[in-house]
């Protein structure tokens, strides 16, 4: 193992990035200066040192990838790119959680040059951190070959007492540690302090023995606040574990060298001005100047550039090398770098008669997983200990697994994510910002609430991933009202940039991931059923592709009934009832809002048109329906334990009972009188 070695710049440096951190928040009157000053040794030497990045490129597919998972302390991560040279200057340092300013006041993918994931819920970059590291170990196992290392890089995480505090952090380090990822160091700053004060009044664990007891190498460095050798020996050390993931106890105090260093009054408060300038004075810069860089603090962060842009220039070439050995896995890799899938892939998609037998559409998920995977290798699935529930195995695959537990290997496409649905949601998230891989994740659609920390953050960010949620309402029937999802629809509905779909047959399940796999930023949920469904007879993948489309149509009608999933057959024996009794019924199926909002208005009002009430029907709660419907009949409170037929009969979702409701919704509109009015037409829309 190589030793340190001392560079000149090494103390102005981390003078600098203490300082710069200080100034970036006082500017701003807000923020959080004390971690990014207790980290900046860690942070110098990390980058100065290790990391293989290339600030010109910061998609270059081999770097290094960084987490902050205390994504408060953002303001660290801010002035290292400015440093660094990534696409944020001094002006965007100084604009720091100011509107419109590429410095927000958490870290946001996509939105500044040089960070890989959103952060900020704390515990959420661990998980990604954990998907990062899976990711790479999966697409190094499928695509490199002896004398072409191309993917090889690690994931660093910076982690704060908070993160580790939260559920999903522990979720994500246990199956790391049973995962075996050599690839992932995180580094946890040991300051002892949260919002509420010393960590001594509620965080007492021996975290080093925990994450032993995971499976973990824990490392200590007793003094992060300047001890240079010791923290680069530390990182040294964890890269030479191959298997097993490394935690580096890292012991800082937070603040350092202000006048409140080591208490909660530096966490998330500004620094007073003369507490600044004495800081300065301390570490030997100008007093008077905000926001100042000595010439050296620049070059030195010039030659990490450079080194990274010979780093790459260096991989482009053993690509090109690859690509004349390899062609056709040379093919793949870089088509699944660029995100584009296959030619035609959509072919695969199972079409289905209204002829063909019913099937729970958690089987019809199955059958286009199984249809799918020869032709979309970058799926990577995997359920959270539901895996013969969900059906998202397919037949043949191997397991990811260390290949030293005989149970599958590093290639395999499918993660036994165990118990953990919110830790699986965070692993998602970074497993698809690493890049070249789809994923997939599986439980019952209730639990995804568990999750429902990751999944905000994936529509937040516009992480392709895909979740199938299984056993999706009061169908579900005999495990009863812990296990029957009523409001969890409207929750993920309501979430911006996500995409609920809940088939109602064959075609609509297929529409689903064909939407959700040409949706490039936007994750998807499956709402998947239990119980058999008919295959409609109206139907067709390029009908549901629209979110939304008329399943049974009449002329000059006297109601129309709106409904998803399960229902939809439901809503349709309603209406040949009521059309047998002389009542005109259309029927509408809507599987997806999102993706029927973004629909032109013409075709909208088309599908939901004026001129006759319309009546929503789901085994759900009613909330959110209002937009689509003038009634609304669904589920008033939880649902019950029983066969699900007798569930459903209870709550009145019948055919016979619906054309009773549908009834009473015209009768009431007749006697009310005046046109009725769509409900999609508005003064204005958001």
């Amino acid at each position: 193992m190589s030793s340190f070695t001392p560079a000149q710049s090494d103390d102005v440096s981390v003078a600098t990035i203490r300082a710069l951190a200080a100034d970036v928040v006082t500017k701003a009157n807000s923020g959080h200066p004390g971690a990014p000053m207790g980290l900046a040794p860690v942070a110098h030497v990390l980058y100065s040192r290790f990391m293989n990045i290339n600030p010109k490129n910061s998609k270059w597919f081999n770097r290094d990838r960084f987490v902050l998972s205390n994504g408060h302390a953002c303001a660290l991560q801010y002035v290292l790119l400015h440093l660094l040279g990534y696409k944020l200057s001094m002006d965007d340092l100084k604009a720091f959680r100011q509107l419109d300013s590429l410095t927000p006041g958490h870290p946001e993918a996509g939105h500044t040059d040089g960070i890989e994931v959103t952060t900020g819920p704390l515990g959420q970059g661990f998980g990604n951190g954990v998907g990062l590291a899976i990711a790479q170990a999966h697409l190094g196992a499928v695509f490199n070959k002896p004398g072409f290392e191309l993917i090889n890089n690690f994931t660093y995480v910076f982690s704060g007492d908070g993160c580790l505090m939260e559920g999903v952090a522990s979720e994500a380090a246990s199956l790391a540690g049973h995962l075996q990822l050599g690839n992932l160091i995180v580094i946890y700053d040991d300051n002892h302090i949260s919002i509420d004060g010393d960590t001594a009044v509620a965080f007492t664990e021996n975290v080093g023995q925990r994450f032993l007891s995971y499976g973990w190498q824990v490392l200590h460095v007793d003094n992060g606040d300047s001890d240079f050798p010791a923290i680069y020996n530390a990182i040294a050390e964890a890269k030479l574990e191959k298997s097993k993931p490394t935690l580096i106890c890292l012991k800082t105090t937070i603040g350092f060298g202000s006048k409140q260093q080591g208490t909660h009054g530096v966490h998330g408060s500004p620094l007073k001005a003369d507490d600044i300038q004495a800081l300065k004075t301390k570490f030997g810069l100008p007093a008077d100047k905000s926001f100042f860089v000595p010439p050296a603090t620049y070059d030195a962060y010039a030659d990490i550039g450079k080194r990274g842009a010979s780093l790459e220039a260096q991989w482009n070439s053993l690509l090109g090398q690859y690509g004349q050995k390899y062609p056709k896995e040379h093919g793949e890799l870089t088509r699944r770098i660029s995100g584009e899938l296959p030619t035609n892939w959509e072919q695969c998609l199972p079409v289905y008669k209204s002829t063909d037998a019913a099937q729970a559409s958690r089987k019809l998920s199955e059958i286009v997983l199984t249809a799918l995977a020869p032709v979309l290798p970058e799926l990577l699935g995997g359920s959270a200990d539901l895996t013969g529930s969900n059906l998202t195995k397919v037949k043949g695959s191997v397991d990811f697994q260390p290949p030293s537990t005989g149970l599958g290997n590093y290639a395999g496409t499918y993660i036994r994510y165990g118990v953990r649905e919110h830790g699986m949601g965070a692993i998602a998230n970074g497993i698809h910002a690493y890049g070249g891989i789809i994923p997939y994740v599986a439980t019952f659609l209730n639990f995804v609430s568990y999750a429902a920390g990751a999944v905000r953050l994936s529509a937040l960010s516009g992480h392709q991933v895909i979740w199938v949620a299984t056993h999706d309402s009061i169908g579900l029937g005999e495990d009863g009202p812990t296990h029957q999802p009523i409001e969890t629809a409207i929750h993920f509905r309501s979430t911006p940039n996500l995409a609920f779909w809940r088939p109602a047959d064959g075609n609509e399940t297929s529409a689903a991931y064909l939407v959700a796999l040409k949706s490039k930023k936007t994750p998807s949920i499956l709402s998947l059923s239990r119980q058999n469904l008919p295959n409609l007879e109206a139907s067709s993948i390029e009908k549901a592709a629209k979110g939304g489309y008329v399943v049974h149509e009449v002329e000059s009608e006297d109601l129309t009934i709106v409904s998803a999933g399960s229902e939809v057959s439901i809503a349709l024996e309603a209406a040949a009832k009521l059309n047998a009794e002389g009542v005109k019924t259309r029927v509408v199926s809507l599987p997806c809002w999102l993706v029927f909002d973004k629909q032109p208005e013409e075709y909208r009002l088309s599908v939901l048109r004026s001129g006759a009430p319309i009546l929503s029907l789901e085994a759900l709660s009613t909330a959110g329906w209002s937009k689509y419907s003038h009634e609304q009949y669904g589920l008033p409170a939880w649902g019950a334990s029983g066969p699900y037929q007798k569930v459903y009969e209870k709550f009145g979702i019948t055919g016979s009972n619906i054309a009773v409701v549908g009834k009473k919704v015209v009768d009431f509109y007749k006697q009310k009188g005046g046109p009725v009015v769509s409900p999609l037409v508005k003064a204005f829309t958001l």
